[in-house]
């Protein structure tokens, strides 16, 4: 199976999982990238279930609205039973490196609401120690250059991502050249850095449930 066959058939299980688990007429997170994007379209085939959605990002949001999806503001939802979105890797731990997309920060927020975090993606992203995909940062742009040489400290390799502005009007730095052994700490730690808004570790609010694009089929992991 090609990676696309793969993240279409954990985005159908995705929608199987939210057809069984989520209260009718209940609130549903949404994230961002290209797994998240082939989810979205198998949530059209349920959307009449579903009370409303909360998207991580602006190109969510459209992507929900065009078919006819019902998308809410934060502010307005008391609670979320569940909230799907990818990783770009993801540990034995749960733990998982995201924002390759850029919508760290939205993400972050959404999912910290959220009962239940089902993260969904193909074998691929699954690994042992996280790190060979660069961690994204988001930062204030003022501080760019002093963040950057707060990470090099940390002996990462970060390098801003050119021509991206994220939808907070901030930029990304990506730190290449980690082995992140402890992911919760390293979290922490960036987070404490003067100029950074978040991390794209997702540590400290890591996945509950791991939908898993194998070419042997979908496998179900909860933690």
């Amino acid at each position: 199976m090609t990676q696309d066959e793969l993240k279409q058939a954990v985005a159908r299980a995705a929608r199987d999982y939210v057809a069984a688990h989520l209260p009718a007429g209940g609130i549903l997170g949404v994230g961002t990238g290209s797994t998240a994007n082939f989810f979205i379209d198998e949530l059209a085939a349920i959307k009449d279930r579903i009370g409303g959605a909360v998207a991580s990002s602006e190109a969510t949001q459209k992507r929900l609205e065009g078919h006819g999806i019902r998308v809410l503001d934060l502010n307005d939802v008391d609670a979320m039973a569940i909230y799907v979105d990818g990783a770009d890797e993801i540990d034995a731990s749960f733990a998982m490196v995201k924002g390759g997309g850029g919508a760290l920060t939205r993400e972050k927020i959404v999912a910290a609401v959220a009962q239940t975090f089902v993260c969904i993606c193909d074998g691929s992203k699954r690994v042992a120690t996280m790190g060979k995909f660069p961690l994204p940062v988001e930062v204030i742009p003022m501080a760019r250059a002093y963040v950057a040489r707060e990470l090099t400290k940390l002996g990462g390799a970060p390098k801003l991502r050119a021509g991206f502005t994220t939808d907070n009007g901030n930029v990304i730095l990506d730190v290449h050249g980690l082995s992140i052994t402890d992911p919760a700490g390293l979290e922490t730690q960036i987070d404490q850095i003067v100029g950074v808004v978040t991390n794209g570790l997702f540590a400290h609010r890591g996945a509950d449930v791991l939908l898993l694009g194998t070419a042997g089929g979908v496998q179900t992991h909860s933690r």
